[in-house]
């Protein structure tokens, strides 16, 4: 079946297969996603990453990692009227569930790169670091527990990941929450041995600003000075219902992704473009739980080392 019969025969469901346009009523919350966003030349570096990786070259036999980041994020195509076929339960009028959906890429370009303890990995300046298709969807109708926005995303490394959550309007600029960056399941005073990659970037901060143990600091200092009229917040999780995350053996083996949390900020704000319409941006922060080594509190099961990310960009077209 080519395109044009694939998309027949969609229309023939009821579903609209489009490039995805900003201001479409069927996306909800995510309807300023489409198009492309990314850190622009004049703000670069806005991008921050830190990962703790089993490392066999240290008697910590761990390393952290940290890399500072460039950013492409493009939302191209949705999909309107996605059925999930069933029957109508008590007060639902409904049988069908429908969905919106968008697509979405992304590309990060690393800036600069170091690790502690050192291992000659961490890697050159303009090396694609992380490459990640995926979808947005926006549940229209039959929801559970209010829960109205979901993200699919699929990883190289051999993660695919389902996480649902609910979307958010306010006034004026968001609240930035504080991160933990320490593992969870060691003694999280610094001053012990054990926590010494990130004693060594929390006195000497990553390129002078980034910090692994508050790493969203840098999220809410990217928002001073900014007059930020509407927020949208797209908030999501593995842990709600039926989400998840799947691996490959030997990453369930090594180091078990086990858990995603991830927080969007979608910011229309004061100033205009030049097109004359409201300036957006979109700021992020994600973890997802790293699994690896007995933990060392007394407590069943492994050390959860956290793999933040955040971000800082803007809606480029």
């Amino acid at each position: 079946m080519n395109t044009t019969d694939l998309i027949e025969h969609f229309a023939k469901q009821g579903r609209i297969l489009e490039a995805a346009t900003a201001g479409d009523d069927a996306l909800g919350p995510l309807k300023d996603l489409p198009g492309t966003w990314a850190n622009l030349p004049g703000l670069p570096g806005r991008g921050w990453n830190m990962i703790a990786l089993p490392f066999e070259g240290s008697p910590l036999r761990y390393r952290l990692l940290l890399n500072q980041y460039n950013e492409t994020l493009k939302f191209s195509t949705v999909d309107k009227g996605v059925p999930n076929r069933g029957l109508p339960g008590p007060g639902e009028p409904d049988a069908d569930q429908l969905l919106a959906v968008l697509d979405y890429e992304q590309t990060i370009e690393q800036i600069a790169a170091a690790d502690s303890p050192e291992s000659g990995l961490a890697g050159e300046p303009g090396l694609p670091i992380h490459h990640e298709p995926g979808l947005w969807i926006h549940i229209l109708n039959r929801r559970t527990n209010d829960l109205d926005v979901a993200r699919l995303a699929t990883i190289p490394h051999g993660n695919s990941a389902l996480a649902l959550g609910r979307s958010f309007e306010s006034e004026g600029q968001p609240a930035i929450p504080a991160a933990n960056g320490l593992p969870i399941g060691v003694d999280q005073d610094l001053s012990t041995g054990y926590l010494a990659p990130y004693k060594h970037f929390d006195d000497d901060l990553f390129r002078g600003l980034f910090t692994p143990v508050h790493p969203n600091l840098l999220l809410a200092e990217a928002n001073s000075g900014v007059e930020i009229v509407r927020t949208t917040k797209l908030e999501v999780d593995t842990k709600l219902e039926s989400g998840g995350i799947v691996n490959l053996p030997f990453i369930e083996r090594e180091a078990d992704a086990t858990e995603m949390t991830a927080t969007f900020w979608i910011q229309e704000l004061a100033e205009a473009g030049p097109d004359g319409r409201p300036k957006l941006r979109l700021q992020y922060t994600q973890t997802v739980f790293l699994d690896f080594f007995p933990r060392r509190d007394g407590q069943p099961g492994r050390i959860r080392w956290p793999h933040i990310s955040i971000n800082t960009l803007e809606k480029v077209d």
